[in-house]
């Protein structure tokens, strides 16, 4: 799949035990979270610790992590810095996914290479490249015709799948796009990891009939000669 298609995604796991053979995260520490989906995208695999994500208080909390009572105000700070900015409302903090339970191991991967099952695989394209990763989806049995549409914050999608059971799309949010370098032009797209094996066989029949598509309205557009 991964030759016939610029498909950019990453498998991430939440786990009590490192999976086998799988290094831990040894790079600099990160501004949150989801700047380790940047290091899975380039290629790299590993896994991380709760402490590696103490440094984005909203992200922790997406993830079912406490911060150490050293950090413990950080969180309300965070959020009434985001209130007061008019960035956030209150009301819209409790509708915000969280993981119900807190892993002890959170691991990255490119998704084609990881040795792990993921709870859920995440992807980073254009909106016309999420059109077919939804409508491969939607073929796989995890997502239907209405599919949520997420914002801020950008790391909530992942706890959304990997507990509702059904795929996501999210626009991110200020801090990710700034962390993981997410173009302008650019969204995210997540799936729960149990219908990985049969979104990797629909996506192929989506793209094989997309081209179909494809021609045939370019054929049809041809017979009007003010769109062509």
């Amino acid at each position: 799949m991964e030759n016939s298609f610029p498909l950019h995604a990453i498998a991430i796991a939440f786990t009590e035990t490192p999976p086998a053979g799988l290094g831990r995260w040894s790079g600099a520490p990160v501004p949150a979270g989801c700047a380790f989906w940047r290091q899975a995208l380039s290629g790299q695999a590993f896994y991380t610790e709760p402490a590696d994500h103490y440094s984005c208080a909203v992200g922790a909390h997406t993830h079912g992590l406490s911060l150490p009572d050293s950090l413990g105000p950080q969180l309300m700070n965070t959020v009434g810095f985001m209130v007061s900015s008019g960035y956030l409302k209150m009301d819209e903090v409790p509708g915000i996914p969280v993981l119900a339970t807190a892993p002890r191991y959170i691991s990255y991967a490119p998704a084609h290479l990881a040795a792990f099952p993921p709870d859920a695989v995440l992807f980073a394209g254009p909106p016309a490249t999420v059109m077919l990763l939804y409508e491969a989806a939607v073929r796989a049995g995890a997502a239907g015709a209405l599919t949520p549409a997420m914002g801020r914050p950008g790391c909530a999608i992942l706890p959304y799948a990997k507990q509702s059971g059904g795929a996501a799309l999210s626009f991110g949010c200020r801090g990710n796009r700034t962390f993981t370098g997410l173009a302008d032009s650019e969204m995210y797209f997540a799936l729960p990891g149990a219908h990985w094996p049969a979104f990797a066989q629909a996506l192929d029949e989506i793209l094989a009939a997309d081209a179909k598509m494809s021609a045939h309205y370019q054929q049809h557009q041809s017979l009007f000669p003010i769109l062509s």
